[in-house]
């Protein structure tokens, strides 16, 4: 059994991995442990990086048999991450990054494959407008082609901006108002499935490909 430490910037993330990962990964004998930054793996939402960072090289240190991998979003992320400043929405570039000074912190003996960086372009509910009537249908009174009207205007729901205004959850709190991230958000993801995700979102389907492929060398 290949087991991968998630960690995650919210409860959202958190619930989407033990619903909606765990059904793709279990099957395949890799064991995934979401939990959230800080004290007990308390989800406290996006830190400034340092203090990720002391919890990716802990969980790598205390757990020498396992692999780790994140998920936090690129929306609103501070600068202090690795890449950052530079990343102009190049999510790997931040990714490569923080593998090169996860590694450098766990020092020459260490193994760079143990450690599977994602950043989430640009936040969870990207993955949502994969299926616009799924989700006009998970909320409330909204019309399939308002939704629609907004992905159409990007070649995949991760070029959706990360502007404070028009984030992929701003957009949909204007939609509706009654919104709420941690149910809503899960009940359509679990609706739209992985399957759909993946063929819309190619970022999110080149991260879940890598943990796959953990599976081959067991």
């Amino acid at each position: 059994m290949v087991k991968i430490h998630v960690l995650v910037e919210g409860d959202t993330e958190e619930t989407f991995v033990n619903r909606v990962l765990r059904q793709q990964f279990s099957p395949l004998g890799i064991n995934l442990h979401p939990q959230g930054l800080g004290k007990r793996g308390h989800c406290i939402g996006i830190v400034e990086y340092p203090r990720a960072r002391a919890d990716i090289l802990a969980t790598l240190h205390e757990d020498a048999d396992s692999f780790c991998t994140t998920m936090f979003d690129y929306y609103a992320m501070p600068a202090s991450w690795p890449g950052r400043e530079t990343a102009e929405g190049d999510a790997d570039a931040i990714e490569e990054a923080m593998l090169a000074d996860i590694s450098a912190g766990m020092g020459e003996e260490f193994d760079p494959r143990r450690f599977i960086p994602y950043v989430q372009m640009h936040e969870f509910e990207a993955l949502l407008f994969s299926d616009p009537k799924v989700l006009a249908e998970g909320l409330d009174s909204v019309a399939e082609s308002e939704v629609r009207r907004i992905r159409d205007q990007f070649a995949s729901p991760e070029e959706i901006d990360d502007d404070p205004k028009t984030a992929p959850s701003k957009r949909i709190q204007c939609l509706d108002s009654s919104y709420q991230k941690r149910y809503d958000g899960m009940l359509i993801s679990q609706r739209i499935g992985l399957d759909v995700m993946r063929a819309h979102c190619p970022h999110f389907d080149a991260w879940i490909a890598k943990l796959e492929a953990l599976a081959e060398d067991r």
